[in-house]
């Protein structure tokens, strides 16, 4: 078989050629990242073809949220079958491209898998990670260790959105000595489209901030249109994004939005005065309330009460309520007024100045109010929140909002979670 070579950027090739890295170790992550139009997507394509060609490769090609086909790389790859005259190689299926040696690519949503849904992922071989900007901890979590081939790698592209996005912080800002990372530009790409060079310049001189994000990889404070830009950018140019050990002579309450195949949210906080503090934020979906409780438990705080909305009062198919079901575990639970959503957003508006988040612990909670937006129509004209990945993690932010001041570090009945715990 005749070899087939692909053009792409220098800069790209560093990143992607096998081999090791500068410490000599084994390549276990290749990450690119940087602004539009510098070929990343389309290089990873190239690459991912020609080494399939060469030997069989089981490749997986994952973002946060796939709702079908239409949303993964699958068109691209398929564009590129043709351009490449590979089509006599590779078979197109509706949700799998297969080669004549063995190669296989395969397409996921990782947003709603789960540890056991990805098990047969496990020879998986390469690991093409799009949009990597919105994967989430959670998933990143439930991904790594089903790649677990020996020899196989995780590839990263994405333009960056915000500094604490788990894939640039984990990836980017503190790099493993087994990745290769690197920041590709429009400037790096000897095929950039000469039709966007007028726009480019014209922003560079009309919005400078926007063109360093867009066209030269620069993270923003919080996504463009974010109901809480203004807020997330605050909180961050204050310093109060940063190290917020807890205190134990402090409550720690929990705030939580119910979810099960939407995300649940749990956001651990100590008042202090007048200072609300987010010393964790815990989100996951499709597990149990017993599994929550114990993963607190695990975590051996001096807990206060645990504050639901107001659809823990409801209860489900096994005929118990939120509230029933966490009260039987030991907590002092109460349920959050329900002031609505505009009215809870402007009390969260009110309180932001006061609260101070963990970067470590609370890290995603970061990104999931940078990111929550209103639903805008054909005529640009913008309503009510999106309901979405984004908003579980805020609408526990605006319960904390309406419960801040009610927050006590009274000690107020004595219930031992962990003697509950053992008597279920």
């Amino acid at each position: 078989m005749t070899i087939l070579n692909v053009d792409i950027p220098s800069k790209i090739v560093d990143v992607l050629t096998p081999g090791k890295t500068d410490s000599g170790l084994a390549v276990r992550y290749r990450v690119l990242h940087g602004g539009r139009d510098g070929a990343k997507s389309h290089s990873i394509a190239r690459v991912l073809l020609a080494r399939g060609r060469a030997k069989p490769e089981r490749i997986l090609c994952v973002r946060e949220v796939q709702k079908s086909i239409a949303d993964s790389v699958h068109k691209l790859l398929c564009d590129l079958i043709n351009e490449l005259g590979l089509s006599g190689f590779y078979d197109i299926q509706k949700n799998i491209i297969t080669g004549a040696n063995g190669t296989e690519f395969t397409f996921h949503g990782l947003s709603s898998e789960t540890r056991n849904s990805l098990k047969s992922k496990e020879g998986t071989t390469i690991c093409w990670i799009e949009e990597a900007q919105t994967i989430t901890k959670r998933s990143l979590d439930i991904l790594e260790p089903t790649v677990r081939a020996s020899g196989s790698e995780l590839w990263f592209s994405f333009n960056p959105d915000l500094d604490t996005d788990e894939v640039y912080r984990r990836f980017v800002v503190n790099a493993p000595p087994d990745a290769i990372v690197g920041q590709v530009n429009w400037s790096d790409n000897p095929w950039r489209s000469q039709v966007l060079d007028a726009a480019r310049e014209r922003m560079k001189a009309e919005a400078p901030d926007d063109y360093a994000h867009i066209y030269e990889g620069a993270c923003r404070p919080a996504i463009e249109g974010a109901i809480y830009f203004k807020e997330v950018s605050q909180l961050r140019n204050s310093g109060r994004l940063c190290n917020v050990p807890y205190d134990p002579m402090l409550k720690v309450h929990v705030v939580v939005d119910l979810g099960f195949n939407d995300y649940m949210a749990l956001l651990l906080v100590q008042r202090l005065g007048s200072e609300i503090r987010v010393i964790r934020y815990i989100e996951d979906r499709q597990r149990f309330i017993p599994s929550y409780h114990q993963e607190l438990i695990d975590l051996k705080l001096n807990y206060g009460t645990l504050y639901l909305p107001h659809d823990g009062r409801a209860k489900h198919v096994t005929g118990d309520s939120a509230q029933s079901q966490f009260e039987k575990l030991g907590w002092k639970v109460e349920i959050v007024d329900d002031v609505g959503i505009e009215q809870g957003i402007r009390k969260a508006r009110e309180v932001f100045p006061r609260v101070i988040i963990d970067r470590t612990n609370a890290n995603e909670l970061v990104n999931r109010l940078g990111r929550y937006r209103r639903r805008v129509n054909a005529e640009g004209q913008a309503s009510t929140p999106l309901h979405d990945d984004e908003s579980n993690g805020a609408d526990g932010f605006r319960y904390l909002a309406v419960v801040a001041d009610q927050m006590s570090n009274d000690s107020g009945k004595v219930i031992n979670i962990n003697a509950a715990f053992r008597r279920q």
